[in-house]
């Protein structure tokens, strides 16, 4: 049997207040001139948070639009303006969600390898290591700081770049930078590491160390989303360190049905990854029941609202493109429903739930 040697983050802080370490954090990787690039989602433009950054020297800020998932034409053209700006830049930092993270995670790896990211949408093709990266995480639940993908919306697929030279080598964990996060968006993305858990949790390829982290994520998900009547700083607390071991369970695993459902409705709709995943969740009682019971009691406790019928109106040619992006995603199928899912999620299936949707 072979054994999956997988690639883990370099180096991780984690508390309160972390962020103000950045700078020290950053000297010792510093080469000569060559800046630092902070890649902060524009969510924070004008907000305080950007006074806190540590620039030094030609140190860039770049506030990237995240209101759409990040697309390959957006990588390459924030490499080739940091390539013609600088050469080389001594590292990348990405502040933000998830998207801002896969972005600095893209961005860097592209600094060191030719073409366009598009090339290298799929498993283990990127052949260098990128730029130093730092992912400093602002809402939490993706998981996007410690997984060896960056999700990107290609040409002609929603497909990450996983590879061992995807992840980070260092990520700041403070739950102080996800307090000001609006209550959907953090509901949002904090169902993504929910369902990462149930995912991985009932998946065909679980093992004990999928196991361990993702019971462990799943327990501080229904603490925060179930028991806690109000959120307060240990939420925030509690759903940080969720994230973390939510990814690190689908890291050595894989995620599921909501998931390969979703990268349809993101490449062919731009919704956004967290948002989506609810959606698709909202309707999957024939795969996870208890989960998808689960999840509406935390939609309900919590007064939140799940976008409806976003599919209606479409072509047959809208859902072919759909149906064809999910059905690419072959491990997460395999992981939900075993080695022979193609014979049990037919592409007359997969249309009927999005026609739910």
């Amino acid at each position: 049997m072979q054994f999956r040697n997988f690639k883990m983050v370099g180096y991780v802080v984690y508390g309160r207040g972390a962020f103000n370490q950045l700078d020290e954090i950053l000297a010792p990787q510093r080469k000569g001139d060559a800046p630092m690039v902070f890649l902060v989602d524009h969510f924070f433009e004008g907000k305080p948070l950007v006074n806190r950054i540590p620039l030094r020297g030609k140190d860039k800020i770049i506030f990237v639009d995240v209101t759409y998932e990040p697309k390959t034409t957006y990588v390459d053209s924030l490499a080739k303006e940091l390539k013609e700006s600088f050469g080389t830049v001594s590292g990348i930092i990405g502040i933000g969600g998830g998207s801002a993270m896969d972005l600095a995670k893209a961005v860097s790896l592209m600094m060191n390898n030719p073409g366009s990211s598009a090339d290298y949408q799929g498993w283990d093709l990127v052949k260098q290591a990128g730029v130093y990266k730092v992912g400093i995480p602002t809402l939490s639940g993706t998981g996007a700081e410690v997984s060896r993908t960056t999700v990107l919306t290609g040409p002609n697929r929603k497909l990450g770049m996983n590879s061992d030279f995807t992840p980070f080598d260092q990520i700041v964990l403070d739950p102080e930078l996800t307090k000001d996060a609006p209550a959907n968006q953090r509901f949002y993305t904090g169902m993504d590491c929910y369902i990462h858990c149930i995912e991985s949790l009932e998946g065909t390829y679980l093992n004990e160390f999928s196991k361990s982290y993702g019971e462990k994520a799943l327990e501080l998900c229904r603490y925060v989303f179930l028991e806690k009547d109000q959120w307060d700083e240990e939420c925030d607390d509690k759903l940080m360190m969720a994230s973390y071991a939510g990814g690190m369970s689908i890291a050595y695993s894989q995620v599921g049905v909501a998931h390969a459902v979703s990268y349809g409705l993101s490449f062919l709709l731009g919704t956004k990854h967290g948002i989506g995943n609810c959606i698709v969740m909202n309707h999957l009682e024939e795969y996870y029941p208890a989960g998808t019971a689960e999840f509406k009691r935390m939609v309900e406790k919590g007064g939140y609202t799940i976008p409806t019928g976003i599919c209606a109106g479409l072509t047959d040619e809208q859902f072919d493109t759909m149906i064809n992006v999910s059905l690419g995603m072959k491990p997460l199928w395999e992981n939900a429903l075993g080695k022979d899912w193609e014979k049990i999620m037919t592409r007359e299936k997969l249309r009927a739930l999005y026609e739910k949707l």
